[in-house]
């Protein structure tokens, strides 16, 4: 079993930045693929970011590239979203997804863009 925890959201104007951290106990965290997703209001979740085991490389959604960077931290068991230059169209609840054998997905925190 693993058991995700997302936090770090919150209100920020449009421009502004927030970091969102995703903390992971259970099985070895660093046989973990990691993701980010978010949904928005009446719409499917979407596939934000993602990085492999090592940290070795990073995958984003179009909509998101160049603005946000995943990364991880193996000793902390937690992975990172920095988000700079946010929009509107990014306010959803963010979500951390953890693949191993199965998937295993955080709570979920919210992130309000305002313009």
């Amino acid at each position: 079993q693993v058991q995700l925890v997302e936090s770090g959201g919150g209100l920020v104007q449009a421009g502004g930045s927030l970091r969102l951290s995703c903390a992971a106990s259970g099985r070895a965290f660093s046989s973990h693929l990691m993701g980010w997703f978010r949904q928005a209001p009446g719409k499917e979740r979407e596939f934000v970011a993602c990085i492999t085991r090592s940290g070795s490389s990073t995958y984003y959604a179009d909509s998101v590239k160049g603005r946000f960077t995943i990364s991880r931290d193996n000793a902390k068991s937690t992975v990172y979203l920095q988000m700079n230059s946010l929009k509107p169209e990014d306010t959803a609840v963010y979500y951390c997804k953890a693949t191993v054998v199965n998937e295993y997905w955080g709570q979920g925190t919210q992130v309000t863009v305002s313009s």
